[in-house]
């Protein structure tokens, strides 16, 4: 097996998360987050859909992590989000995390709206 050493050039990855925090680059986080274009900050969770338009044409596809489960998002808000062109993504928190991580080791355009586990 080849290993490859993973580097985010100015992107900050999610190192971590436990109940009511996340750790971003290093940095801990209370409570939900959203992390686009390396720049992890404060989300007040579901109802702020005008933080996750705002991300329209900065990236490709939004991660939503719904916490310690899976559950479903507003078809409302999925529906507004994909008229913006935003592909979105809905699984558990630390799924999200994963593979936010993932995509972004690529350097794909992404983003990550998470609530805690």
């Amino acid at each position: 097996m080849r290993i490859n050493e993973i580097t985010f050039t100015d992107a900050r990855p999610v190192d971590g998360y436990g109940p009511g925090f996340f750790r971003v680059g290093g940095e801990v986080h209370d409570g939900p987050l959203l992390v686009a274009g390396g720049a992890p900050r404060a989300w007040t969770g579901l109802d702020d859909d005008a933080a996750l338009l705002e991300l329209a044409g900065q990236v490709d596809v939004l991660f939503v992590g719904m916490g310690g489960d899976v559950a479903h998002i507003a078809r409302d808000l999925r529906g507004a989000l994909e008229a913006e062109g935003l592909g979105v993504e809905v699984m558990s928190s630390p799924a999200a995390c994963r593979t936010y991580n993932v995509l972004l080791s690529e350097g794909r355009r992404v983003a990550l709206a998470a609530l805690p586990v």
